[in-house]
């Protein structure tokens, strides 16, 4: 499987596991309307930008359904703070992320010694 359907496979399992599943025949007390459901799904949804697909793949690096909804949660709290461009930390990764857009610019192990330039914030997840 290629890197960018990798991410995507993996994308897709994150949202599953915090997606709702009703059963014929079985009541639920709250159901949530498929406007809440959709909005859910946008709010948390992650991008990988070419660039990233290209070093995950070079550095043979995946990504877990948890370590993405990881890093999914880092992005909302980096918005909530107000970062524009974030290092978002999760294992012995570092992501470079860009927060409006919610796309992942680059992916590095966080055993090489490296510089991040041109962020405004960190995120450890």
């Amino acid at each position: 499987m290629n890197g960018v359907a990798n991410n995507l496979h993996i994308a897709r399992e994150a949202e599953i596991s915090r997606g709702i599943s009703v059963q014929p025949g079985v009541n639920t007390p709250q159901a949530a309307s498929f406007r809440d459901v959709l909005g859910q799904s946008y709010d948390r949804h992650v991008q990988f930008s070419k660039h990233a697909n290209l070093r995950l793949n070079a550095r043979n690096i995946s990504l877990t359904g948890e370590q993405m909804a990881r890093v999914e949660d880092g992005i909302v709290k980096a918005n909530e703070k107000g970062i524009r461009d974030s290092l978002v930390l999760v294992d012995n990764l570092a992501l470079l992320v860009n927060i409006k857009s919610r796309t992942v610019i680059t992916a590095i192990n966080r055993e090489n010694q490296n510089v991040f330039s041109n962020i405004d914030g960190a995120v450890i997840v």
